[in-house]
C-alpha cells in the first residue's frame, strides 16, 4: 500500500521567519491574518508548578482556559495582582512567577472555573 505525501508548503524561513500557512507569507507581512486555532479543552484549568528551563526558579503555571486573547490577559492580570508577583501569557498559558498554586486555585474557583492542581 503507497502513501502519498502531501506536501504542506513552506512553514520557516531563514530570511522572514514564520510563513503563514493559508497565504504563504511571512507572519508579519500575512494578508489573511489567520491565527491557530485553539485546542478543545476539556473544560477543567489544570495549574501546576513548574521549574524546567527557569534556572531553578519555579511559576505556577494555568492551563485549559478557552478564553481569547483579550479576557486570557486580564485574568492573567488579576492574578499576578493577586499574587503580588511578575509573570505573562503567552501561547494560551498564564505564567505566574513563584509558587502561588494555592491563591490561583482558591481564586480561580471563586470566579466560577472548575481547576484542580496538576502535577506533583
Amino acid at each position: 500500500m503507497k502513501s502519498k505525501l502531501i506536501s504542506s508548503g513552506l512553514v520557516y524561513s531563514t530570511e522572514s521567519g514564520r510563513m503563514c500557512p493559508n497565504c504563504r507569507q511571512a507572519v508579519a507581512a500575512c494578508q489573511c491574518k489567520a491565527t491557530p486555532p485553539r485546542l478543545v479543552r476539556d473544560g477543567t484549568v489544570r495549574v501546576s508548578r513548574e521549574t524546567k528551563g527557569r534556572a531553578g526558579k519555579g511559576v505556577t503555571l494555568v492551563k485549559g482556559l478557552t478564553l481569547d486573547d483579550a479576557a486570557l490577559a486580564a485574568l492573567g492580570k488579576q492574578l499576578k495582582t493577586a499574587c503580588g508577583s511578575g509573570g505573562t501569557v503567552k501561547d494560551g498559558v498564564i505564567e505566574v512567577q513563584g509558587d502561588h498554586c494555592v491563591r490561583v486555585l482558591a481564586m480561580l474557583a471563586a470566579q466560577g472555573y472548575q481547576a484542580k492542581r496538576a502535577g506533583g
